[in-house]
């Protein structure tokens, strides 16, 4: 029998959260490569609450004591963004494979600390850019490959920042202060990137604004309100490597007009790319919609995508393109190979929204590099 990885979850919540939703789904898919070994959390009596109520076989009192643990193959990163330098610089020194969600770090110096420390320890690391392994985002980038859309002339690409709305729950009450490190561009944004580049190539250079335009936000479960401290509205141009330009813009809360559409314009077709989940239009976890029209073609033909994994996630979207970076994982791990996301990605991302950042704290055009 193949041996199974031991996974220990950081941040698992018995109640709610993204690890709960995407990350024990995924994993339970995966369960002949994956098994839920142990979870830490803040405190004993909140990882033994997460333990039972997922059916994980060991609360750590600490997360020191799970990463430390030799029953543990793979440290999972699912806290809040402020918290992931503590915890993954803590797990990186146990040569442990380290995986961690996006954004990296809380800005693009704690990312390429991170980076630094995984390359300097020869540590496996995987960061959470899950949109790359969606079906609909690897069937767009093999068509553009092979050339389906000729020469690609300009993109454009217009999404919905849901949790940047008016209203929010508790738990990510925290991410309406740009301090932290979970702003609607680097969460959002940062997915929407990390699409795009992979299936167009690398962003040159950007010219950005982000702006506030809502000064308070409802609390879902108390009605209190709080004030917003960061931007609910992204919007930037940018010019790829491969010369073509791309327009961005994201708008919060979920608005009642497009929630995702993605638009590649090439010289002998075009593709265009939506949410066909309403609810949450963000290209990491809705399952999408690909039409394509060639060149003298009237009207838009609906694509089938491939379905490269199938593990029957109807009622936890959330988790099917999670699956397929622990995928890609497991396949890394057990041939030394180097697929899945890291740290060194990660970094390259944060690249990208610092000078999106930066742009438009300055007034003017960013060259990224």
């Amino acid at each position: 029998m193949t041996k199974r990885f031991r996974v220990g979850i950081v941040g698992l919540s018995a109640e709610r959260g993204w690890a709960s939703t995407a990350h024990i789904p995924a994993l339970r898919a995966l369960s002949d490569v994956y098994e839920i070994a142990g979870v830490a959390n803040t405190s004993l009596a909140s990882a033994k609450s997460a333990a039972a109520a997922y059916d994980i076989p060991c609360a750590f009192e600490s997360v020191a004591e799970l990463i430390a643990s030799p029953d543990i193959d793979v440290v999972i990163v699912t806290v809040k963004v402020p918290y992931h330098r503590e915890v993954v610089t803590a797990a990186l020194g146990t040569g442990k494979a380290v995986y961690c969600e996006w954004p990296l770090g809380n800005g693009l110096a704690e990312a390429i600390e991170l980076a630094r420390l995984a390359n300097e320890n020869n540590v496996r690391t995987v960061v959470g850019t899950q949109a790359i392994v969606s079906p609909e985002v690897e069937l767009v980038r093999k068509l553009v490959a092979d050339g389906y859309v000729g020469e690609v002339l300009s993109s454009t690409y217009i999404g919905a920042g849901f949790t940047w709305g008016d209203e929010i729950t508790h738990g990510d009450a925290y991410a309406m202060d740009s301090r932290n490190g979970a702003t609607m561009l680097s969460i959002i944004g940062g997915h929407a990137i990390a699409a795009v580049q992979s299936v167009l190539g690398p962003i040159a250079e950007v010219g950005a604004v982000l702006s506030q335009r809502r000064q308070t936000v409802r609390i879902v479960e108390t009605g209190d309100t709080i004030p917003m401290k960061t931007h609910d509205q992204v919007m930037f141009n940018a010019v790829l490597q491969s010369g073509a330009p791309l327009s961005l813009q994201l708008r919060g809360g979920l608005p009642r007009g497009t929630g995702l559409l993605w638009e590649i314009n090439g010289t002998e077709g075009d593709l265009r790319i939506s949410a066909t989940f309403d609810a949450v239009p963000v290209i990491n976890i809705s399952p999408l919609r690909v039409e394509a029209a060639r060149k003298k073609q009237d009207g838009w033909s609906e694509l089938e995508v491939p379905k490269p994994y199938e593990f029957g996630f109807e009622d936890a979207v959330a988790a099917r393109n999670v699956a397929g970076i622990y995928r890609l994982l497991a396949e890394d791990l057990r041939h030394d190979t180097r697929t899945a996301p890291d740290f060194n990605d990660a970094v390259a991302l944060h690249e990208v929204v610092d000078a999106i950042e930066r742009s438009d704290q300055i007034g003017r055009r960013i060259r990224i590099g």
